[in-house]
């Protein structure tokens, strides 16, 4: 990376110092919207975790799999596929 000119230099603890400024306010409202959005619904009924309860092993744990981490699991079908009468027939409505 090419060394800062004293402009740039400035401008960029300007800017940093205007974030530390502003980080408090910003951690405030947040935190108010949080409390807000707690009493006016407080069961999220659209959360589902990130990660499955229980104990998952991490990379270079014993028992990580790579090959399972590559994905979220495929749900199986709640009911098995049925054949659409439709699609057997043939076109025109007429069966062969």
């Amino acid at each position: 990376m090419a060394n800062m000119s004293p402009r740039q230099l400035a401008l960029r603890n300007r800017i940093e110092g205007l974030i530390g400024v502003a980080a408090p306010f910003l951690d405030v409202v947040l935190g108010v919207g949080e409390r807000i959005s707690r009493i006016a619904e407080p069961t999220d009924h659209e959360y589902y975790p990130i990660r499955p309860g229980g104990r998952v092993a991490l990379p270079g744990e014993p028992g990580y799999d790579a090959e399972q981490d590559l994905g979220a699991p495929i749900a199986e079908p709640l009911e098995p596929e049925l054949s659409d009468p439709l699609a057997d027939a043939a076109p025109g409505g007429q069966a062969e």
